[in-house]
């Protein structure tokens, strides 16, 4: 089991990698994800295309944009990412992303949740 969640997390980290980072939402799809994708984010249509779509959108509309991998949390067939993510001319924001990957570690199901780095805190602590 160790074996399948470094696994599941390394393919899930290189999907979103390809997709955010590198812009080959494509790629990313067809050597990562699973036999189907389901999306939870209301503003990302479901399925393969769905998916490439938005990101390939994304290139355009946020050149530059970035996700640094703060933390990676594997459990069962979940992957979990607390992210930074840097987007040109808007807001930064923090993420956690949550992934489930097949029994061959492909991704196959996408939940996220978003948080922008306000310029002051109530406290001392970061988001990270």
């Amino acid at each position: 089991m160790p074996t399948d969640l470094v696994r599941n997390k390394r393919n899930a980290m290189n999907f979103y990698d390809m997709a955010f980072n590198q812009n080959k939402p494509e790629e990313a799809i067809e050597k990562f994800a699973g036999a189907g994708y389901k999306q939870h984010n209301p503003k990302v249509p479901d399925g393969k295309q769905g998916f490439i779509d938005y990101f390939n959108k994304l290139a355009k509309e946020y050149p530059g944009k970035h996700v640094v991998f703060k933390r990676i949390i594997a459990e069962g067939d979940f992957v979990v990412f607390h992210c930074y993510q840097t987007w040109p001319g808007d807001k930064d924001w923090a993420s956690i992303d949550i992934f489930r990957c097949d029994e061959n570690g492909k991704v196959i199901e996408h939940w996220d949740v978003l948080q922008e780095i306000p310029d002051t805190s109530a406290n001392e602590n970061t988001m990270f």
